[in-house]
């Protein structure tokens, strides 16, 4: 299935740079709050080796984003399922450190390479979205 966003969802995806992403530990689920980029139609995530999140997706790769801005009366939102894809170095990876790189001060401030903490890949497989007008 090819799941691709609107030019109103990528305006609002591109906007934003905070997500909260659910995985799931033994049918409990886990919720946190992680940055995200939006690079090629495609949702990645900055993760740690060490984090509940990174190990529940490596037992189970599910996993639900959902991004959102609240205003009273005006919230907007999309929410987001797919299959989660560990991405640890190579092309892709580097490519994807660069866009994060640029996007947000805290990777320049603390950089890292390749091997020392992944980037989630997410395959899209559904997406709801409300509020983006």
């Amino acid at each position: 299935m090819n799941v691709t966003f609107t030019k109103k969802e990528t305006m609002f995806l591109e906007s934003l740079e905070e997500c909260r992403m659910a995985t799931s530990h033994e049918d409990i689920p886990h919720v946190k709050p992680v940055s995200f980029v939006l690079y090629n139609n495609t949702i990645y995530i900055a993760t740690d080796y060490d984090t509940r999140a990174f190990k529940n997706l490596k037992k189970n790769p599910k996993i639900a984003i959902s991004i959102d801005e609240y205003v009273p009366g005006a919230h907007r939102a999309i929410c987001i399922q797919g299959d989660a894809k560990i991405l640890e170095k190579g092309k892709e990876f580097l490519e994807i450190y660069n866009v994060f790189y640029k996007k947000f001060e805290w990777v320049r401030n603390q950089p890292w390479k390749e091997g020392e903490a992944p980037f989630i890949k997410i395959i899209l497989t559904s997406k709801s979205s409300w509020g983006l007008k």
